[in-house]
């Protein structure tokens, strides 16, 4: 679903990403670890088209997010570590604007974002302007837009920052089915326990090159954690 292949990225002189290399398969859920200053950032903007970068091909599905960007776009969605959202927007006509954006049917509209507002515990703010909302709120509101069209590829940068105990199991039970039903996901995260816990495969970047990739199950085969991996790193 997704193929990083020797992706460079300068900012100036400077080298952020130094020959980066990945391949999310279909139906997997892959952790993206690093810390702060690696190049994770910079490597999911380069992924969802927001970041140009200098040398390498990010395809997704076999199309190339350079050549094909709106249709690479059409069947994915992203939620950055900060979501900028519409702020004088309320939050439903925000969902509904993504939702035409997305093309989608009104009546899967309508059922997608009352049933995710409704886990979520936002149904009652949704006629809330956004600049209203606490950034736990916005965070919700972000994550329903991503998931109400069931996307093929899931793109998160730190998605649990700022989600209360139960928000977070909701997503990662959203994260399971949506893998169950065929989409990948490629997420970053400074949880550890939670990549070790949720991931099918992982890497580690540090100082923009990939110092480890590879199953989660291969990677912990001889007792270490994440975090005593990541720590020796």
């Amino acid at each position: 679903m997704l193929q990083i292949k020797n992706l460079v990225k300068n900012y100036g002189d400077k080298e952020v990403l130094k020959g980066i290399d990945i391949n999310v398969e279909d139906g997997q859920i892959f952790g993206f670890i690093g810390h702060n200053g690696s190049g994770k950032t910079t490597t999911i903007k380069a992924i969802v088209g927001i970041h140009d970068f200098n040398d390498g091909e990010i395809l997704i599905n076999g199309m190339s997010i350079k050549q094909q960007p709106l249709e690479c776009k059409k069947i994915m969605a992203y939620v950055p570590d900060n979501p900028d959202l519409y702020e004088n927007l309320k939050a439903i006509e925000y969902l509904y604007f993504l939702a035409n954006i997305y093309q989608m049917d009104k009546s899967k509209a309508d059922t997608k974002i009352g049933q995710l507002a409704k886990e979520m515990e936002i149904e009652g703010n949704l006629g809330d302007k956004i600049k209203a909302l606490s950034h736990g709120m916005k965070q919700k509101v972000a994550l329903i837009g991503a998931l109400m069209n069931e996307p093929k590829l899931l793109v998160l940068d730190e998605p649990f920052v700022g989600l209360d105990p139960k928000a977070s199991f909701i997503l990662k039970q959203k994260m399971k089915e949506l893998c169950a039903n065929g989409s990948s996901i490629f997420f970053s995260t400074h949880v550890l326990e939670v990549a070790q816990k949720l991931c099918d495969s992982v890497a580690i970047l540090k100082d923009g090159k990939i110092v480890i990739s590879d199953k989660t199950e291969k990677i912990l085969a001889h007792g270490q954690t994440l975090e005593d991996l990541f720590m020796e790193i």
